[in-house]
């Protein structure tokens, strides 16, 4: 697990709820949404993007969600996920979600985000600042 957390220097832990299994007795695939969103949020905290949209009306969207189930997770677990970014352009950026099990010490899940910086006065996007970029590239997988 060490490694993993030096892996993924942003990460956010999960516990899972009994209610998120579903009747084949393992996490229900659509709680892993949840999951990559809770890992989405925070990491927008930490660097102030929602703080920003308040200020700027110009904010990250979601245009597109992926998932990827290695091994089925139960109750009770605690998860990792695990968020770095690949494929900076002018306008969006991808981030990748990487799931360890603290019960299987294992990656279960892997997933990605399409993040579309979008300008909500004018409902378009909106090129991401140099600010912004400067920030991803530092948690920036090698590609």
């Amino acid at each position: 697990m060490d490694h993993f957390l030096q892996q993924f220097p942003i990460h956010t832990f999960i516990n899972v709820a009994w209610g998120e299994m579903d009747a084949l007795q393992h996490v229900n695939n659509v709680a892993y949404f949840r999951y990559f969103e809770t890992a989405r949020i925070d990491f927008f905290n930490q660097f102030n993007l929602l703080e920003e949209l308040q200020t700027s009306a110009i904010g990250p969207v979601i245009s597109e969600n992926n998932a990827r189930y290695k091994r089925p997770v139960t109750f009770p677990d605690t998860l990792i996920v695990g968020v770095s970014i690949s494929e900076i352009k002018e306008d969006r950026f991808l981030l990748h979600y990487t799931v360890f099990s603290q019960a299987q010490q294992a990656v279960t899940t892997l997933g990605s985000s399409q993040v579309v910086m979008f300008n909500f006065k004018t409902g378009k996007k909106s090129p991401l600042s140099t600010d912004l970029i400067n920030l991803l590239k530092q948690y920036c997988e090698n590609e």
